[in-house]
């Protein structure tokens, strides 16, 4: 019997108990081992509380949960509570599926004001992860700037710009849905180093910022090349370039919303600003060079705001003992493998790129660099070992079952048209899994 640990139960980490199981079927034990005592990562905590068919997901990670060959135990920190060499010990393999949930830092002077957020925390207050509940932001805020061109820059945007009604549906927390439907925002701004050809953003989540209620978005016309090269674009970015287009065609359409989301090409922020909070962004013009990187002109202008969102990407946390390369934000691997039984997968493994189901074929892959190195196993202790060093510790593991309660909780109390309203306190979830 082969027995793998997986640090982290989100996608990649389901992802590759799914391959385990295909690879070795009953000859294999899988413990998923996660630091929250909820599964599933950022289907949870990531994804768009809107966007409630992609956390769909969730539920085929659910068939590989409830399978008697795999196991959960939330609530346990690797790092605090067992070690990575203790692990080691008990399991054939660990891999490491603890995806990237912390901010890459924004290197600029004034990052540090109150008023400025990373989009991971920002993006954790309105899904309801209990690092981020008690988020301090300005509620007064009429002016924001998003910096970042990606999807999560929309999902943001998009966010903030929704009205009560838009929500429905949605499993936004209740503390976020309160304070955004009661905000002051009239204006966000959405700065991007290059121009419109070189964004990172789908046209399904560009489609829906032209869709709502209460929220315009423009674009400048001096910002575009000429249509004809959008032909050379691959198609998908061609779709989202036509949303950019479609913007600018609307813009007397749209004129009478009171929201107004500014697209702000060729921007490089230098500087934020303020006394003792957040009340200017420092912005210089930027083009590109031969190889489309994003230079600075020179020439600057000033965006008053009261609050900036840092969407710039996000960086796995290290783990002691275990390599790490602090410029790419992952740990050090070759192909997945980090040491002897050590192994490393999804954005743990090959930094914040992807979608959802990009960590699949990574999950498959690695399972095979796991078979080729640990063969039938050493009869190592598996669960049993992990059970017995957590109670000696006194570490309370949360079961999948135990999470099913938790989840039971949720859903009667949601509000009308929600699907659920999310525990933000980890001890109230503790709690709810015993009612």
């Amino acid at each position: 019997m082969r027995h793998i640990a997986i640090i982290g139960s989100g996608p990649a980490g389901y992802y590759t108990a799914e391959a385990a199981l295909k690879k070795y079927g009953d000859d294999v034990t899988i413990d998923i081992i996660d630091r929250m005592p909820f599964p599933f990562g950022l289907i949870r905590t990531g994804v768009a509380p809107d966007h409630q068919s992609i956390k769909a997901v969730a539920r085929r990670f659910e068939q590989t949960a409830l399978g008697n060959n795999v196991h959960f135990a939330g609530n346990v920190s690797v790092g605090n509570d067992v070690s990575i060499a203790e692990l080691q010990e008990l399991y054939d393999a660990v891999i490491l599926a603890t995806g990237a949930p912390n901010d890459r830092p924004l290197e600029v002077e004034g990052s540090d004001l109150p008023g400025v957020v990373g989009s991971a925390a920002f993006v954790g207050w309105y899904n309801g992860h209990p690092d981020h509940r008690d988020l301090e932001l300005p509620v007064d805020a009429k002016s924001v700037a998003i910096i970042g061109n990606g999807n999560v820059a929309l999902d943001v945007a998009r966010i903030l710009a929704k009205t009560a009604n838009e929500f429905s549906g949605s499993d936004i927390v209740g503390h976020a849905f309160d304070n955004l439907t009661n905000s002051n925002v009239e204006k966000i701004t959405l700065l991007g180093r290059r121009g419109p050809h070189q964004i990172a953003m789908t046209p399904k989540e560009l489609g829906e910022l032209g869709q709502l209620e209460r929220a315009q978005p423009l674009v400048d016309a001096g910002d575009f090349p000429d249509e004809s090269e959008d032909a050379l674009l691959e198609p998908g970015m061609r779709k989202s370039i036509t949303h950019l287009r479609d913007f600018l065609a609307r813009a007397e359409e749209l004129s009478d919303k009171p929201v107004k989301i500014y697209f702000d090409f060729f921007a490089m922020p230098v500087a934020i600003e303020g006394n003792g909070k957040v009340e200017k962004l420092i912005v210089e013009k930027t083009n590109l060079d031969k190889d489309m990187r994003s230079l600075g002109t020179g020439e600057r202008y000033e965006l008053d705001c009261s609050m900036v969102i840092s969407c710039i990407g996000y960086r796995t946390p290290p783990i002691e003992g275990v390599p790490y390369e602090h410029g790419r934000g992952r740990f050090a691997n070759d192909e997945g493998r980090i040491l002897p039984g050590l192994y490393c997968v999804g954005w743990a493994r090959r930094g914040p790129t992807g979608t959802i189901g990009t960590n699949k074929p990574d999950g498959f892959a690695i399972i095979e660099a796991v078979a080729d190195d640990i063969g039938s196993g050493a009869n190592k202790e598996g669960r049993k070992g992990l059970d017995r060093l957590l109670k000696k510790r006194g570490v309370e593991a949360v079961s999948f079952r135990d999470w099913k309660k938790i989840e039971e909780a949720e859903i009667a109390n949601a509000r009308d048209g929600a699907p659920r309203e999310k525990f933000t306190d980890v001890a109230e979830m503790i709690a709810a899994r015993q009612s």
